[in-house]
């Protein structure tokens, strides 16, 4: 396979994934406490930065079932734009570690705090500094608790790492 059609199969395989998890537990995906499972996948940007672009347009998939509307869409999908940013220069900068994933998986959680946070504030009129508290401890449980140890055990198998990877 062409590496041009690699990279689209695999950027679609990866939005795919993204919404179809926040689909199947929408129960709790969406509104002011939320532990969204989907949000596991962005630590593959981790693994290989070029998923950013799937995870990105699976935020927005995913967000166009909201009940929150087209503001979920846009601050959503910046929130995972911005934590993948963070993601990829923590990578850069520190290697494929166990050290610098943990690190690396602070960034959704501080971008979905403030981004949704902010944005649970404007819709419910409710304090920011809970709202981003809700989201950032479902940040927290699902990327750092449970994504860390789901992206370490596969950061330790070569062989899935390299079929993960573009090269």
């Amino acid at each position: 396979m062409k590496k041009s059609n690699r990279y689209i199969t695999r950027t679609a395989l990866i939005a795919a994934a993204y919404a179809a998890l926040t689909y199947a537990f929408a129960w709790m995906s969406y509104e002011q406490i939320q532990f969204r499972i989907s949000e596991i996948l962005v630590l593959f940007a981790f693994i290989e930065p070029r998923y950013g672009l799937g995870l990105v347009i699976g935020c927005i998939l995913a967000n166009l079932a909201s009940p929150l509307g087209i503001i979920d869409i846009a601050a959503g999908s910046f929130a995972t734009f911005l934590a993948i940013t963070f993601i990829v220069k923590v990578r850069r900068i520190f290697g494929l570690n166990k050290k610098a994933l943990i690190i690396a998986s602070l960034g959704p959680v501080i971008s979905n705090a403030l981004l949704v946070g902010a944005e649970l504030t404007y819709i419910f009129n409710t304090p920011f500094l809970l709202n981003a508290f809700y989201v950032g401890a479902g940040e927290f449980a699902v990327v750092t608790l449970i994504g860390t140890v789901v992206v370490n055990t596969i950061m330790k198998n070569d062989s899935l790492i390299e079929k993960l990877s573009f090269k």
